[in-house]
């Protein structure tokens, strides 16, 4: 049998939509998990922060006042202003995954309800990851650098703390919870024209092991 009409049957086969629209309640129940997901995530990473920032003060606090080396106590004092700005920080600045998700469950199963919070969740998560979220840590950092570095007349530690301050709380902005920005990002605007009439929808890739398709939402 000649090669190509096997591979395009093939490829027919593939390219078979599993489905070709989204129903209400499927979309619902796709954005309740996201946020039930969020939610869970939020909260471990909420406890884990916490608890790494409260060691943290804690472990400078110590230092501080026991520490036999001059500059070991002066880095340390450094550290617990550090600490408390980011404890406090995360005791009051909350992720909005897990009042979100409760919002939603004590609300009437409407779609549109649910399409606002997974949209003001999504645009939260990019909020807190975006430049200028990170101007704030660039200032503390910045400023304890400066305090180590001219303050104390050691530069290399100065810089030492200011980049290991800086790769923390990366470290901290890149496991938050982002799993509205991936329900919202399933789905992208479509627009089609047939003369006159102007449709417009959504889209989204559906992929499987063995099969490629489309899902329309309109």
């Amino acid at each position: 049998m000649p090669r190509l009409p096997l591979l395009c049957l093939s490829f027919a086969l593939l390219m078979t939509p599993p489905a070709l629209a989204q129903s209400p309640g499927a979309e619902y129940r796709a954005y309740e998990n996201a946020l039930a997901r969020g939610a869970r995530h939020a909260d471990l990473w909420q406890v884990g922060w916490t608890s790494v920032y409260a060691g943290s003060l804690a472990l400078n606090a110590w230092q501080a006042s026991e520490a036999s080396d001059p500059d070991d106590r002066y880095d340390a004092r450094v550290g617990v202003v550090k600490s408390a700005l980011a404890l406090g920080g995360m005791l009051t600045d909350r992720q909005p995954h897990p009042a979100a998700y409760r919002e939603l469950r004590e609300g009437d199963d409407e779609i549109d309800r649910a399409r606002e919070l997974i949209e003001a969740v999504a645009e939260e998560e990019r909020r807190r990851r975006s430049w200028e979220a990170r101007l704030g840590s660039l200032a503390v950092n910045t400023v304890a650098g400066l305090v180590i570095g001219v303050g104390d007349g050691r530069e290399r530690d100065g810089a030492i703390n200011f980049a290991t301050g800086m790769l923390v709380s990366e470290l901290q902005r890149r496991t938050q919870p982002h799993q509205a920005t991936a329900a919202i990002n399933r789905f992208q605007p479509l627009a089609v024209s047939f003369g006159d009439i102007r449709l417009e929808g959504e889209y989204a890739w559906l992929v499987g092991p063995n099969q490629l398709g489309v899902a329309l939402r309109y």
